[in-house]
């Protein structure tokens, strides 16, 4: 199997890329490293493709893996031919490996091997040759033997016709035939367990039936799940006798009394051992497309998210809503420094409003608040309620914003948030977080197990390492393609750097604790454990605003100093001009991209990124994004809804089905996939993603259940008053 051939032809490139990226990956480079400084090697291609090469190629190298030994196993039986050989060679995936391998695996006790244990596989040769002379019970009387529990001829037939449905269903084309079959052909059904609730949130799958080529993946993890859960029963049919022949086209060659019994061998061998493993496979096959599916979108979603624009340099309130024990609040300054901290009672049973307003307002007028940022959790509502009335009352300017609190309890209870604020008990390192997270959402969302985050769908379901291994993959892209002040990054934030171990972050800050603020890179080689393997993956990524070296506060990696410096001698400039070369790219497109890359040893990949940099250094591509929607009052409860009222909201979860956008009322509010967008689209991420400032109207409320449907689609709004 010629890997990087298969790798080439899957992702469309050139062998040159495959065999380069391959080439570093192996030399221990980060994806983050490879897809922003070795531009070259690679032609330019994008951290998400690279990502999926090098994932792409570990199981590659684990099927290859998995052939040797299989081989390995046969060729020690004394049975490896070159048939397997070159059916193994020819194999995809591991479950045609298995398939190959299937006849020779050791098994456990069968009716088959019992068959075999009696004597009888001679007679089932017999029968397989189906002569039309043969009479099956005349040659099976040559076999009753009651020592060996063969007490009549039909005992023996029954023996033989075991041993032929066992073969045949270690038949690994009967078995690919069977997987198409059912893959293609069947259709999947559901119906209630006996014992099922009428009013289950299955209900809608209580009478469900597709085509499985038509189902959705949300639709396969719901009924996984409702299977799990032991209230649906779902299965997968074919038409009627469509299995079977496929076993018996192969295996029976005529009408004769002993093709009679083949067939029904071969029925059997359908019935009884392939179509249940084949159903197993396809659904299992279902499920993990499905998975795969989802972990996309949770993947998507949460790079949204992290991505975020921050709200830079804004005192911020955080309030961690709260009955019985009050709500919690921090006072976070433009840097996310804990102010203040204290406890509110805005809410029943305990609720005292005249006391919470004044400490409010207080803290309000002696830090300079401007932003509140409320937990969406449990009195979120109230809490909403007594904060956007308290707004024309305080001394300045005031807007709130309501955050997701997911996963803020899971840090405020960890060692890291015990480790970052001892003196704090875990509600109000809950408030600091929830502030935080309005201010730099990555910086705050990269302490939390991204899977604690609440930004998918059917998570729990998911296989573990294959959600950790994406999820992960997201935190490193987004936090490396932002960059990190090395100066006051925390340890979970810098460990996520390309190249920079847990163990690694902690050394960072403690280095720079004792020894003051990083003046240059290359003192990160003084870091006990930062070795100059771990230098060259992280250095890029890494800022220093105000040191010695003007280009450390640049994305240009130390490697490229030299030549970032003669760029910029070559128009009459220097390092301490970097903000403010607007002709930069004026003066290198008069000279001419090649012509300028040689002259200067590097490639035209890199001169393009050193001088976007160089124009633009440390620039932050969240900034890009439309800020966070901050609300000013006009708060709204559910009954307040009615059909066709407009209103803005912001996109807070996609699903397959849809998405959830915030518009200001506890709930948020489903637009389903036919209401984003007036064209055709096969999933809301075509249109939309997590963050994004929408406008939508309301077509149905459901005041009981809790539930808002919206549309984002104007002519198709209902009818309806309109939200000033």
């Amino acid at each position: 199997m010629d890997i990087l051939q298969i790798m080439t032809e899957e992702f469309s490139v050139r062998p040159e890329q495959t065999k380069n990226v391959v080439a570093l990956l192996d030399d221990g480079k980060t994806v983050p490293f490879i897809a922003r400084y070795r531009k070259e090697l690679h032609g330019g291609l994008d951290d998400q493709t690279i990502r999926r090469m090098a994932l792409r190629l570990q199981a590659l190298r684990d099927l290859e893996a998995r052939k040797e030994a299989v081989r390995a196993s046969i060729e020690k039986k004394g049975k490896l031919t070159d048939e397997i050989t070159a059916a193994l060679d020819a194999a995809m995936t591991m479950v045609e490996v298995e398939d190959i391998y299937r006849p020779y695996k050791e098994k456990r006790r069968t009716r088959g091997s019992v068959a075999r244990e009696r004597g009888l596989e001679p007679l089932a040769e017999i029968l397989l040759k189906q002569d039309t002379a043969t009479d099956p019970l005349a040659e099976a009387a040559a076999y009753i033997n009651e020592e060996l529990e063969v007490p009549d001829a039909e005992t023996a037939l029954q023996g033989a016709m075991d041993i032929i449905a066992e073969d045949i269903s270690d038949d690994a084309a009967i078995r690919t035939d069977m997987r198409d079959l059912y893959g293609r052909f069947s259709t999947l059904t559901a119906a209630p367990a006996a014992d099922a609730p009428e009013d289950s949130v299955y209900k809608s799958y209580f009478e469900f039936s597709s085509p499985v080529v038509r189902l959705h993946g949300h639709q396969v993890l719901a009924l996984q799940r409702g299977e799990k859960e032991g209230v649906l029963k779902v299965d997968l049919t074919v038409g009627e006798g469509m299995a079977e022949r496929i076993c018996t086209r192969r295996y029976v060659k005529n009408d004769s009394p002993a093709g009679q019994r083949v067939s029904e061998a071969a029925c059997d061998a359908a019935k009884r051992l392939i179509i249940p493993s084949a159903i197993r496979e396809v659904r299992s096959a279902l499920f993990d497309k499905a998975c795969q599916d989802a972990i996309k979108v949770f993947a998507s979603n949460l790079e949204q998210l992290l991505m975020q624009p921050p709200l830079r340099d804004t005192v911020t309130l955080g309030l961690d809503p709260g009955y019985r024990t009050g709500c919690k609040l921090a006072v976070v300054d433009g840097t996310g420094k804990v102010l203040d901290t204290g406890v509110i009672h805005a809410t029943l049973p305990h609720a005292d409003l005249q006391k919470a307003g004044r400490i409010v307002t207080d803290m309000v007028r002696r830090y300079g608040v401007t932003a509140v940022s409320i937990g969406n959790g449990t009195a979120s509502r109230e809490s909403e309620s007594f904060i956007a009335g308290l707004l024309p009352s305080l001394p300045h300017k005031v807007s709130y914003m309501v955050v997701s609190e997911a996963g803020a309890s899971v840090y405020s209870a960890s060692e890291l948030a015990a480790e970052e604020f001892p003196e704090y008990d875990v509600s109000l390192r809950s408030a600091v977080s929830i502030a935080r997270r309005l201010q730099d959402p990555l910086a705050e969302l990269v302490k939390i197990d991204p899977k604690a985050i609440g930004v998918g769908q059917y998570q729990h379901d998911m296989p573990k390492n294959d959600l950790q291994t994406a999820l992960d993959g997201v935190v490193e892209k987004c936090v490396n393609a932002v960059g990190v002040d090395v100066n006051t990054a925390s340890a979970p934030l810098l460990s996520h750097i390309a190249g920079i171990s847990a163990a690694v972050a902690k050394n960072i800050v403690k280095y720079r604790e004792e020894n003051g603020a990083f003046t240059t890179r290359r003192q990160l080689l003084k870091v006990p454990k930062l070795g100059p393997k771990a230098f060259e993956q992280c250095a890029g990524f890494l800022r220093i605003p105000g040191g010695t070296e003007p280009l450390d506060n640049t994305s240009v990696h130390p490697e490229s100093y030299d030549a970032a410096r003669a760029l910029l001698k070559r128009f009459g400039y220097t390092a301490t001009d970097a903000g403010h070369l607007d002709q930069l790219a004026d003066d290198v497109r008069k000279v001419g991209r090649s012509t300028l890359a040689q002259e200067l040893s590097i490639g035209t990949y890199t001169l393009d990124d050193m001088v976007a940099e160089l124009r633009k250094p440390g620039r932050d591509p969240r900034d890009l994004l439309p800020p966070p929607l901050l609300r000013s009052g006009d708060v709204m409860e559910l009954k307040d809804l009615v059909p066709g009222m407009e209103l803005m909201g912001t996109v807070r979860n996609i699903v397959d089905f849809g998405c959830f956008v915030d518009i200001g009322v506890h709930e948020d509010g489903l637009v389903h996939i036919s209401r984003i967008c007036d064209r055709f689209i096969k999933h809301p991420l075509e249109a939309v993603k997590v963050g994004d400032v929408v406008k939508v109207w309301v077509v149905d409320v459901d005041v009981k259940r809790g539930r808002i449907s919206l549309t984002m689609v104007g002519d198709k709004k209902p009818r309806g008053k309109r939200r000033s």
